[in-house]
This record gives structure tokens, sequence and C-alpha cells, in this order.
């Protein structure tokens, strides 16, 4: 089977909608898993939910509303005059969402967040199943959380590769197109879980990898992988061919087009994967497979903004060593805290952080016992792969303030404020 992933930009409404059947009859629909996000900004919107939620403000009623409403527009646009439509599946659904807020006891903010995010892929697939049925390709509409088994570390779950293979197989076996959700799965009680942000990509990766697909297509708003992002760097240049190993390099800094842990299952069976347009299907795209080599060789620019600067000293000025940059590295595990670079001397040792889970407050209030913490928050951090003098002229001609430096053969980084 081929495997395709439509990310939340490419069924934000309608008209997206109606463009997954051009792709599908142009690229053909007969042994394919369509793997689906939630729509436009559903995810974002559930967030808000979820916090307005454990804050105890009713305001989180009104953006329910709101997502209902926003849904049951693109169904009127989409099946207005027909006989079936899946009006009622999604008011089932989301009544559901609201019965489970107003029976629920945790106060889990991972937990909960779980439950509830996952009806934005739920509800996004329900109506994509049915608009296929109307166009004359039957699909079997799958809730992947009924074969993908991860634990129970909610909001990042880890797979239990050997429950979802097996279950995966079963609930495919016989079928031949199939609408499945991305992004979610469920734990061994049979709560929901998520495999972290942009997690759509690894459950398409789950699914080629357990059934030995031809390939995996993610279709994307971009022409394919970009060597940086046309939203914050105003040259950008395609990329057409990639190795694993460099698209997990690019990956692991940063890169947004491509989830981390996508790429692993993919190496593992040499099968490839191609990031194309969802606005120009008949486009080349890009190509990661086995063995190539970076076609064409140009600096790759990756920005991560809404960074945190820690920077530690001993409280009696000696050296950092060994034993002080474990009890560091205990507690970045302990607030879950994402490292994304590091750099120390002989008195000093900085480390640049991701607040997933808004943390930081407990962090360095901990650090402080041990340590004396200077703490820079919204600073942004500049990864350059295959990085050259012109490259690294444009960041630090960019105006800001450099507030760190680090290079090594092939990547150099810079932390600004």
């Amino acid at each position: 089977m081929k495997v395709f992933k439509f990310g939340g930009a490419s069924v934000k409404d309608s008209k997206s909608i109606k463009n997954i059947i051009k792709i599908l009859k142009l690229t053909g629909y007969d042994d394919v898993i369509i793997v689906v996000s939630a729509m436009g900004k559903t995810t974002n919107a559930l967030e808000f939910l979820v916090k307005d939620y454990m804050k105890g403000n009713s305001s989180y009623l009104s953006i329910l509303k709101k997502i209902k409403e926003d849904h049951l527009k693109i169904i009127n646009d989409l099946f207005k005059g027909t006989e079936k439509s899946p009006y009622n599946d999604v008011i089932h659904l989301t009544n559901e969402l609201n019965s489970f807020l107003k029976i629920n006891k945790s106060r889990d903010h991972s937990f909960i967040y779980d439950q509830v995010v996952c009806f934005g892929e739920l509800i996004s697939t329900k109506i994509i199943s049915f608009y296929l049925e109307l166009e004359g390709i039957k699909n079997y509409w799958l809730d992947v959380r009924k074969c993908i088994k991860t634990d129970s570390y909610y909001r990042n779950a880890a797979l239990n590769w050997k429950k979802t293979e097996k279950l995966v197989k079963n609930e495919t076996k016989n079928k031949s197109t199939i609408v499945t959700q991305g992004f979610i799965a469920s734990d061994s009680e049979g709560y929901s879980t998520t495999l972290g942000r942009e997690g759509s990509d690894y459950t398409a990766a789950i699914f080629a990898f357990i059934l030995n697909s031809s390939s995996l297509t993610i279709w994307k708003d971009v022409p394919g992988v970009l060597n940086a992002d046309p939203r914050y760097f105003k040259t950008t240049q395609l990329l057409k061919n990639i190795s694993y190993r460099e698209a997990i390099e690019l990956a692991y800094y940063g890169a947004s087009v491509i989830h981390p842990k996508t790429l692993q299952p993919l190496q593992r069976k040499k099968i490839p994967l191609f990031v194309k347009s969802f606005e120009n299907p008949k486009g080349s795209g890009t190509k990661v497979f086995e063995g190539s080599k970076l076609n064409p060789l140009v600096p790759c620019f990756i920005l991560k903004k809404n960074q945190i600067l820690l920077e530690l000293s001993t409280l009696d000025f000696s050296f950092i060593v060994e034993e002080n940059i474990s009890q560091i590295f205990s507690l970045m595990d302990k607030y879950k805290m994402r490292v994304e670079m590091i750099q120390n001397s002989a008195i000093s040792f900085a480390v640049c952080i991701k607040d997933r889970y808004e943390n930081l407050k407990d962090l360095v209030s901990e650090l402080n016992l041990k340590f004396k913490v200077e703490v820079k928050e919204n600073v942004s951090l500049y990864t350059i792969r295959h990085f050259n003098n012109p490259s690294i002229k444009e960041i630090k001609e960019s105006g800001k303030r450099i507030l760190l430096e680090q290079r090594t053969y092939k990547t150099a980084q810079f932390i600004l404020i």
C-alpha cells in the first residue's frame, strides 16, 4: 500500500477538501492509506479550550461552539442537497467532547489535553471519509486509536511497536482505501494519547513501516522541502533530493517540514518519502531516500523562536564538572524540557531550552539551590546546515544581538535576542 498524509492546511476548508479528490484521482486511490490531520487551526483552538477549561473559565464553551460551527459550515458547503452527510457524526463527536469536559475529575493537564485535542482529527476524517463516498471513492474510516498503541506519557507518548504492528495488520487487512487520523493513539486503558505536535507525519510512517509500503507522500502547502522557511527568510530553494541521514539532521535541528520521529522507520526499510505540494501535485517536490546527496548543496536555515537561554555557574565559582552537568540534565528531564543547544566553559554552562509544559519557574527554582542562574526568555535559535561565509553574514547582519555562537564542521548555531 501507499501512504498519503494530508496536513491541516490541506484540509482547512471545503475548497481544500475538494482538492484532495483531484489529487487522489490523479495519483490513484486503490491500496492507499490516507492519514489526515485536524482541519486548519483546529488543534490550536482546542489547545486554547484546554487552557480556559483548566483555569475554570466557562469561555471554553464558546470555543467549543465555534469549533462545531466551523465544521458544520464546511459540511454545509460540501453536502448541501445530498442525502448522506457526516452531520450527525460530527454532532455526536462534539457532544462526546462536551460530556467529557463536564464529567472529568482529573486535574492532569497533559491527560486532559490528549482527551480533548484528539477530536480535531476524528471530526476532520469523518467529513473527508463521507466526501470521498459522495465522489464515488469507497473507503473505510478507521479510528486509529484501535490500532496505534502507546504508553501513558500524555502529549508525547511512546509507541508500543509489538501491539501496534499486530493491530494495524488486522485492521487494514482486505481493505483498499482507508481514511484515518494522524497524531493520536491510545494507551492500554483505552484513553487517548498523542504522539507530539506534528505527529501526523509519524503516524503515516508507522503505517508505511508496518505494511511495507512502496512510498509515503506528505502533502504540504509548500513545493517540497525548502532550504529555509519562507515566512522568515526572503530567498528559499527547493531541495530536490535528500538522504535519510541529512533529513534526520534537519529534523533534529527543527526543520518544520518533516517530523523528527518520521524518518527512522522509513530508513529501516528504505521506504522513499516524497514531500509534495497539494496545490501543484504534478510538481517534482522533494524525494528523501537512501544514499542520496543533498541536491542542491546549499546552506539550510532553521529558525526556532520563543526559546529560553539559561546561563548557569556554580555558587562558589568552582569548575563546572561532570557531576554538575549530570545534575542539570537530570532536572531538564524532570521538568520535561527540550534541550536545543548547550555550551560550557570552565565555570559556566549555557543551555537553550524549549519549555513545552510551562515548567520553567519550577525548574529555575530548583536550579537556584545549586547554581547561580540567569534566564533570558524569548530568544531565537538559528541553525545553518552546510554554512558558508555569506550565510553566516546574513545572520550576523540581521540586526539582532548574538548571545551565543557555536560551530561544528557542517553546522553553525546562533542564539539571538
